[in-house]
């Protein structure tokens, strides 16, 4: 019998479900899915907003995913990696998904830091989606050249990559410049946490991360065969086993009308033809699904009972 799907509860964006101030609620979700029997929980981030974050519009159904101008610039963002790191020390086995990281918006030094320092706390749970984003309201409000934050971020995990494995470590680029640093405690691994990469495609810097620092495919939307027949060839073509990248899809929810909730049935089918793709991995939103959070442990429950199935 296969290995039953992955499942991964992504615990942004639930504010259906709990108020943006309730942050100990998140702690007590991950610990729930974690005893449910899921692999990882997941959060992103934002630093701030602006106008442009609901330039398109805000989303009619408010338990749909953020996305590029959809959404209240109000919306609640805590800081990924501190909740992250409390509900490292609340769990003892699910991976720690830190899912769209603003790597331009932070110095490689502070950020090889931070995720070093939670890595290690974790005992090698933590898995970062290094990113550049869509705001350019954010960028500018930290002072970040919005047109060169690719650039900026392959230099920034090169600088990881280097003061991760080495000291002291030196690096002279573009952007970033240094001589004889000391980072100690270093992360759990020599090589940093597992790295996921993802977006609406299989383009140029997206493909040249993924073979270069890539431990797992996270795309956003749904990838065509020819962007996965391009991925596989291009590890390929690099020394690498395709089968070594984690590939992470999701639930498909259909929402019947702006006011309820998706079926978690018909959501859950899509994973079969994921499975047949080569995918492992899959990401459930519950506020999609229930609104009541007392219903949460069932739904948990639920989930996995499904994914068994799937496994059968």
């Amino acid at each position: 019998m296969p290995a039953a799907p992955r499942m991964l509860l992504i615990l942004s964006e639930n504010w259906t479900l709990a108020d943006g101030r309730e942050l100990p609620a998140l702690v007590r979700w991950a610990r729930e899915a974690e005893d449910a029997g899921f692999d990882a929980v997941m959060l992103s981030e934002h630093v701030v907003l602006g106008p442009d974050a609901g330039a398109h519009g805000v989303m009619a159904n408010p338990r749909a995913y953020a996305a590029p101008g959809n959404q209240d610039p109000a919306t609640p963002w805590p800081s990924s990696l501190l909740l992250l790191s409390a509900i490292a020390a609340a769990t003892s086995r699910i991976r720690l998904v830190a899912s769209a990281v603003l790597a331009p918006l932070r110095h490689p030094l502070l950020l090889a830091r931070e995720l070093g320092t939670l890595d290690l706390l974790s005992e090698g749970r933590l898995v970062v989606q290094p990113g550049v984003s869509w705001s350019r309201d954010e960028y500018a409000a930290l002072a970040v050249p919005f047109g060169r934050r690719g650039r900026i971020l392959d230099e920034q995990l090169a600088v990881l990559e280097t003061v991760w494995r080495e000291t002291p470590a030196s690096f002279h680029g573009e952007f970033f410049d240094f001589s004889d640093v000391y980072l100690e405690p270093k992360a759990h691994r020599p090589e940093g946490p597992r790295m996921w990469f993802g977006g609406q495609h299989v383009h140029g810097p997206v493909l040249e991360r993924l073979v270069r620092y890539g431990h797992g495919f996270h795309p956003f939307g749904t990838p065509s065969s020819a962007d996965l027949a391009l991925l596989r060839s291009a590890l390929t073509a690099a020394g690498r086993d395709p089968d070594d990248i984690e590939m992470v899809g999701g639930t498909r929810a259909r929402f019947p009308d702006d006011d309820s909730c998706a079926d978690l049935g018909e959501a859950m089918a899509p994973i079969a033809e994921q499975i047949e793709q080569g995918f492992t991995t899959f990401c459930v939103k519950p506020s999609q699904f229930i609104d009541d959070p007392a219903d949460l442990p069932r739904f948990l429950r639920e989930v996995m009972r499904r994914a068994e199935a799937l496994a059968g």
